[in-house]
């Protein structure tokens, strides 16, 4: 038998796993506003930071722009974010929310806290996952090859 540990004691494998249920945690309530996850993510970074470029916002999803766009199309297809080119460059794609896509940031914030809610965390614990999750991500990033 090898010296590897145990699938359930890798990080990786815990990390995929939590990844996933709190994903699907989300999946009801985003169901009721019609969204995907990722739509629901996209949603909150436009609406904190209205007037991203598709690459500025594509970095903060941690996405490829060519994943992003077919999302976008769909977000745009649905009323929530308009596409639009920038007056000062061209080739700079401008995302806003919409009237629709602002309405539903509050709809969208009350899926989010019904999750936090269903945690078995203290805020406490939260935030030191968050904290530790976001060293993870920049770590990988700083030395990630391709």
């Amino acid at each position: 038998m090898s010296d590897a540990p145990l699938l359930g004691d890798q990080l990786c494998f815990v990390m995929y796993a939590a990844s996933r249920s709190l994903t699907n945690a989300y999946r009801p309530g985003l169901a009721r506003l019609g969204l995907t996850y990722p739509q629901f993510v996209t949603l909150l970074v436009v609406a904190e930071h209205d007037g991203l470029g598709v690459a500025e916002l594509a970095a903060r999803l941690h996405l490829d722009a060519s994943t992003l766009s077919p999302l976008l199309k769909r977000m745009e297809a649905l009323g929530l974010i308009e596409r639009t080119r920038s007056s000062t460059d061209e080739r700079r794609v401008v995302v806003t929310l919409t009237e629709a896509g602002r309405d539903m940031t509050g709809p969208a914030a009350e899926v989010r806290e019904e999750v936090a809610a269903r945690l078995a965390l203290t805020p406490e614990e939260a935030e030191t996952l968050r904290t530790l999750s976001q060293r993870l991500i920049a770590g990988y990033e700083d030395t990630d090859p391709a």
